[in-house]
């Protein structure tokens, strides 16, 4: 499977794309780093900067139908410059659209509230979205890991890097039994 790994240039946190990405490189499958602009993405432990990363491809240039799934790493500022880029918020949204399977932790669920695909939907995140959550139509939970499927795909949630290790082995479990 090719798997998106969706980030802005800048603000990332770092261990929520590194640990999904070796999970999904241990699985035997490819990890593709996407972002809005080519180059490398600056990475962060929390709100120090961390390494950086190199961009395989940029939103407009990838289409979201050259990935089976997405995963959506968080951080405070990664998700709000990705709800920001037209661009960035049509490429999740296709991945509903198709029915693909889509991964998000911590702050990211931002972004799919940007992109309109939480009405209906029972995800979690780190506690400060759940507002923006119900907001957007959505119901917010606060456990560990969420799968849902109220949806044109499954939907993988977490609340943050204490749970990456359950989200790595759920979103890996439901790409899987996903058929992509």
């Amino acid at each position: 499977m090719r798997i998106a790994f969706l980030t802005a240039p800048e603000g990332v946190e770092q261990i929520e794309l590194t640990d999904p990405w070796q999970a999904v490189k241990d699985a035997g499958h490819e990890p593709v780093l996407v972002s809005t602009r080519p180059g490398r993405v600056q990475a962060f432990h929390h709100l120090d900067k961390a390494d950086t990363f190199a961009v395989d491809d940029v939103v407009g240039e990838a289409p979201a139908e050259s990935f089976d799934a997405l995963v959506l790493p968080g951080g405070v500022a990664n998700p709000d410059f990705l709800r920001m880029d037209e661009k960035a918020v049509s490429f999740v949204r296709e991945f509903f659209e198709r029915g693909r399977p889509v991964a998000a932790i911590c702050h990211a669920p931002w972004t799919l509230v940007e992109a309109g695909v939480v009405r209906g939907r029972v995800l979690t995140s780190w506690p400060s979205l759940r507002t923006d959550i119900r907001n957007a139509g959505g119901e917010w939970v606060d456990e560990q890991v969420r799968v849902c499927d109220h949806g044109p795909n499954k939907l993988i949630t977490s609340r943050k890097p204490d749970d990456l290790k359950a989200f790595c082995e759920a979103f890996l479990d439901v790409f899987q039994t996903a058929g992509v």
